[in-house]
């Protein structure tokens, strides 16, 4: 029992060793992608920080949403939260798993690079919305009474730098339209929809992805409005920009060789196929016989032996 756990460690130890090797070459081609997303979800938070010096608190809006659902009252606020938790650790510990599982379809830096330009995109046009209009929030620190409703003016720069963290990321107000929940979330089962291979944890995503809707408009976190909109513009996000980025490459054959090339190699290998198209000469990979030059003449090794005969009578 020992041998074989040790045996069965020691495979998993190369196959960590080799993704990472995989996947560190791939963040040096990518690293400008990923960080230039998570500088944005930066900037998404200052943004958000920034709005909640403008708003006002006020009477809550009528919502149809607001008049269907039951509130769910501010001591169970936490059954959204835990949810959406749930949902975002478990999408990271999945794009984590070729790393430790023999079948794997995707390369993790890969993926989040497709996962941030989504969120880039979409959270780009959530600050526009919510500086357009800002809402009085229908969230409890939010109305009228609450000392977290109004902020009040910054007493230096370097205060809205900090954005309060996490504090003033979990009590912020006026970040309405649209649900920044809903984005992480719907972006996050339309990527597994794409690349997961388990159909019941699918229809479990998108099952969750409307439980947790129903639950953020219950506990007054969001007018039914933000949620509606997340919906259909995250999904039209996702959808436009999967056809604009490139597509990655499939690894359900289980063989490392459909890693993409790096520019730089995949011009050589252009230049280099057009240059035997030029001289008739085949670009079938599969044509790797090993040729010798004999008298400026490209031989097969089955021509050689003939070569050398005809060379030797000449003699």
């Amino acid at each position: 029992m020992s041998l074989y756990i040790g045996r069965e460690a020691s495979k998993l130890w190369k196959r960590i060793c080799a993704e990472t090797t995989t996947e560190i070459n791939l963040l040096a081609d990518n690293w400008k992608y990923i960080l230039g997303g998570l500088i944005f979800q930066y900037i998404h938070g200052l943004a958000a920080r920034g709005v909640h010096y403008l708003h006002r608190p006020g009477p809550i809006l009528q919502d149809v949403g607001f008049f269907l659902l039951p509130e769910l009252g501010q001591d169970k606020a936490y059954i959204s939260e835990t949810l959406f938790t749930t949902v975002f650790l478990s999408f990271v510990v999945w794009t984590f798993h070729p790393f430790i599982l023999k079948s794997k379809k995707i390369y993790t830096v890969l993926v989040w690079c497709r996962v941030l330009a989504f969120l880039v995109a979409s959270q780009f046009l959530r600050i526009i919305t919510f500086y357009s209009t800002q809402l009085p929030g229908p969230n409890y620190h939010c109305r009228e009474g609450s000392k977290l409703a109004r902020l009040p003016h910054p007493q230096s720069l370097f205060e809205v730098l900090l954005i309060n963290f996490p504090r003033g990321i979990t009590h912020g107000c006026g970040d309405l339209i649209f649900s920044s929940h809903m984005i992480f979330t719907l972006v996050f089962v339309l990527t597994y929809q794409k690349y997961g291979t388990k159909r019941c944890i699918k229809q479990l995503g998108w099952l969750i992805a409307v439980v947790l809707s129903f639950l953020i408009i219950a506990s007054r976190k969001h007018y039914t409005v933000d949620v509606v909109v997340a919906w259909y513009t995250v999904n039209l996000v996702v959808f436009f920009l999967d056809k604009k980025l490139p597509e990655l490459p499939d690894r359900t054959g289980g063989a490392s060789l459909l890693l993409p090339l790096s520019n730089k190699d995949r011009d050589s290998k252009t230049r280099e196929e057009n240059h035997k198209l030029l001289n008739g000469n085949s670009v079938d990979p599969a044509d790797r016989r090993q040729r010798t030059q004999v008298n400026g003449k490209i031989l097969d090794d089955a021509n050689l032996v003939h070569a050398d005969a005809t060379s030797m009578n000449g003699a």
